[in-house]
């Protein structure tokens, strides 16, 4: 009887550890796009392009969703308050996607069609960030080590 539930306790720890890399690689890969991107939103070309879109206050604006994209992207990575950097992502997404990627009305059908996709791209990343604002960011994160050290308490 000992070996058995020997052999189920780590049949189950080795599955948490699988779901858990799992679930670490996937903040790694969701996130990995605003955290390259964020950067970027700090540099005068990127606000200079903003403003030529039609941004308004590109100066303040573009900065500004660099250090929403990084402080979002960081925190569900490390899974730090993850569901508040999720809402930050959020943010990020809602005002970025219609105001740069405004498929609709663009005469250039293979330019409408790239604006399309990428759209429906943040719409996908837009599903995702609503996930981890309900679930949090899992095992293997900084929010379930203090979790689990308040209940230990």
């Amino acid at each position: 009887m000992t070996a058995d539930s020997t052999m189920v306790s780590r049949k189950v720890d080795s599955g948490f550890v699988s779901n858990g890399a799992l679930i670490l690689l996937g903040r790694f890969f969701f996130t990995i796009i605003f955290l390259l991107v964020g950067p970027n939103l700090f540099t005068k070309a990127e606000i200079a392009a903003d403003a030529a879109q039609g941004i308004p206050f590109a100066s303040v604006v573009v900065p500004l969703a660099g250090a929403i994209s990084l402080v979002g992207g960081l925190s569900v990575l490390l899974g730090y308050r993850a569901k508040i950097g999720a809402w930050l992502m959020v943010l990020f997404l809602v005002v970025v996607t219609p105001s740069m990627h405004k498929f609709w009305g663009l005469a250039d059908p293979k330019v409408a069609q790239l604006q399309m996709i990428m759209f429906l791209k943040n719409l996908s990343i837009l599903g995702g960030a609503f996930l981890i604002t309900q679930f949090g960011a899992g095992p293997f994160s900084l929010d379930s080590r203090r979790s689990h050290r308040t209940r230990n308490m």
